[in-house]
């Protein structure tokens, strides 16, 4: 008799589990989250007063003995189900620093708003896409470089051309500079914003000092990979009043005032490599691609560009390096590895400058190595000022005080006392398949639900 393959005996051994409906429970609650995390352990409830138990929960009568949480990984390609409830939290705690909300004023729309995109330099041509028939990069003379490669291309590339965003001779490229320009672009933003006090200073006739306490800069800000492998930074900037987001900030402090300054506080960043007899010494700055959009504020109100940028930075938290073709989700321990790794040469090429660079002892304080996978950038993929809006825990714990709104946990006059172990993570091949039916389903019911809505709106 033919034997079952490993994921159907798999299917049938859960089914057969007399907890297999608690089991099926708890993956419906999780959002059927592709590598839950397993606990063990237990809450009870006191009433202060008394010392009367008014519940208990503990994971001894669950299926396995153990209880199944979110694993919250933000990238898509680990965790779907998890992604999309990080992308939610990113689209209102960047929605709110827009339009209020979360703990902020509604006022905080009339301030001075400005969606930022700062792109990195070049570091060596690059094939582009193309459109209405037009030439990746025509050349008349057809001369070739140093490594006898053509400095330009002449064919029509369209946006999913394996060829875009690779460099037309790989030996011309500046790897290196690449790799730590993605080193120090936390180190670029923060000359940026240092530098915008600076020009709204100078901007307005102000000392430093006084500008500085009469107005304040918040942002918020999102790093995206580009064709090319190299990351640009998307920001929403907001102009406040020295106290933050209640405080409206003075009469000069327009969006155009701010626009300008973005635009010549970003041209003057100028930051330097050590110099290394081997290598030599850098200039980073940002490249000269710098988009400036001014937001809408109470004099034309439009709740849909507000939202759009929201789901706009929300769209890229969820794509780690590996889904922008730009690095792995993991990192890497040796040069076999990355001589193997599933990605374009022109990637494979950063990640080995990471890994030669790494050596270097005047480089070590970069920890380029532990960061190859990610093409030398350490940063998160999103942060923010402190004083921009409410914070990811902040959304957490709002969360999960609506779901126990009916419990007795953390009501006045309670005590609750909790023992909690981690004890393993993910799915066997069968439960792996039934969450994934799970996640499925809840999305297609997000889905209907989404169009019924909208029908109904357009019905109105």
């Amino acid at each position: 008799m033919r034997r079952l393959p490993e994921t159907d005996r798999d299917v049938i051994r859960l089914a057969d589990d007399p907890l297999y409906r608690r089991w099926l429970d708890q993956v419906t609650a999780t959002g059927g989250c592709a590598h839950p995390v397993h606990l063990a352990g237990s809450t009870t409830t006191y009433d202060h007063a008394t010392g009367e138990v008014l519940s208990h929960y503990a994971t001894r009568d669950e299926p396995g003995e153990r209880l199944l949480v979110r694993c919250r990984n933000r990238r898509a390609s680990v965790c779907a189900p998890c992604s999309r409830l990080h992308a939610g939290d990113t689209f209102h705690l960047v929605r709110a620093g827009l339009v209020g909300g979360k703990g902020l004023p509604s006022e905080v729309r009339g301030h001075p708003r400005l969606f930022v995109t700062l792109t990195a330099p070049s570091f060596g041509p690059v094939h582009r896409p193309t459109t209405d028939g037009a030439r990746c990069r025509p050349r008349r003379s057809g001369r070739l470089c140093e490594h006898d490669r053509p400095e330009g291309c002449g064919a029509v590339h369209s946006g999913d051309d394996a060829l875009v965003g690779q460099p037309l001779c790989a030996g011309c490229y500046d790897y290196p500079a690449h790799v730590l320009w993605h080193a120090n672009a936390g180190r670029l933003w923060k000359a940026f914003t240092d530098n915008l006090y600076h020009h709204l200073a100078a901007h307005t006739g102000q000392t430093r000092t006084g500008l500085r306490r009469a107005v304040r800069v918040s942002y918020a800000k999102v790093a995206e990979y580009q064709k090319r492998s190299a990351v640009h930074v998307h920001a929403v900037v907001r102009l406040d009043g020295a106290n933050g987001p209640g405080d409206a900030p003075a009469d000069w402090a327009t969006a155009e005032t701010l626009a300008a300054c973005v635009r010549s506080a970003a041209a003057a960043v100028r930051l330097r490599t050590p110099d290394e007899r081997a290598l030599g010494e850098y200039e980073l700055r940002w490249g000269d691609q710098l988009d400036v959009r001014q937001l809408h504020g109470f004099s034309d109100p439009d709740a849909l560009r507000d939202d759009a940028v929201a789901a706009y930075v929300a769209k890229y938290i969820t794509k780690g390096a590996a889904e922008t073709g730009a690095g792995l989700d993991h990192r890497v321990s040796s040069r076999q590895e990355i001589a193997l790794a599933p990605v374009t040469p022109h990637v494979r090429t950063l990640m080995a400058t990471c890994w030669r660079l790494g050596g270097l002892p005047h480089l070590g304080t970069l920890r380029l190595r532990a960061w190859a996978h990610t093409l030398g950038y350490r940063g998160h993929i999103l942060t923010k000022s402190r004083a921009y809006s409410t914070t990811y825990a902040a959304l957490r714990e709002e969360r999960a005080q609506h779901r126990q709104s009916d419990d007795t946990t953390n009501q006045p006059g309670t005590i609750t006392e909790s023992t909690w172990r981690y004890v393993g993570s993910g799915h066997s091949p069968g439960a792996a398949l039934i969450a994934a039916g799970i996640a499925e389903d809840l999305a297609r019911n997000r889905e209907i639900a989404r169009a019924t809505s909208a029908s109904g709106r357009l019905d109105e």
